[in-house]
């Protein structure tokens, strides 16, 4: 539940500064999509959200 919460002020500060500084481009699109995704909690929600955790795996297990 805290990785989702995070996630979510995560994802609402980046899509409120692309809106701030940039404008809306298509791929500042898909981040405020997925910010939409995360809190409607709609049936397709769980199926967006473990994409996301399976790329913040991916993400996670890179060695720098």
């Amino acid at each position: 539940m805290i990785l989702s919460i995070s996630g979510v002020v995560l994802l609402g500060i980046i899509c409120f500064l692309f809106f701030k500084k940039d404008g809306l481009k298509a791929s500042h699109a898909l981040v405020c999509a997925l910010f939409g995704f995360y809190l409607a909690g709609t049936a397709i929600a769980p199926s967006i959200t473990a994409g996301g955790q399976s790329l913040a795996g991916l993400l996670g297990g890179i060695k720098f």
